[in-house]
């Protein structure tokens, strides 16, 4: 089994900046990458970007490219999202899951943490 803890989540000003973080626990080896995703009220979860577990591959959507890098330590078994130059679009539950099926298809997603508000208003 893989869980997923989600923490560094709050409320910025726009412009400002948030790191979150994803700690995952249990068998590793059973997925290829970690993925974040966002929802807003009312809106459909967003895949946003991802990152390989073992290898240099990532993914970015488009509506953060520019803005927001991932990152992860695996000897701390984490995964960081630096967000730069926050919108008010931005505002969304952020999660983290694992890619069971390495191709980055959002059905192959699992595992879901429980999420950690981010909230961009002046």
């Amino acid at each position: 089994q893989v869980e997923f803890v989600e923490s560094g989540g709050g409320l910025v000003r726009p412009g400002e900046s948030l790191r979150l973080s994803c700690v995952v626990s249990g068998r590793t080896e059973s997925f290829y990458a970690v993925g974040w995703f966002r929802q807003a009220p009312g809106q459909e979860r967003e895949f946003i970007s991802g990152i390989s577990w073992r290898g240099g591959s990532m993914y970015y959507a488009d509506s953060v490219k520019g803005r927001f890098v991932i990152d992860r330590d695996n000897a701390k078994n984490t995964v960081y999202l630096q967000m730069n130059s926050l919108k008010p679009e931005d505002t969304a539950v952020y999660f983290c899951a694992a890619d069971y099926g390495g191709f980055g298809h959002v059905a192959d997603f699992g595992s879901w943490g429980q999420g950690t508000q981010v909230t961009v208003s002046s």
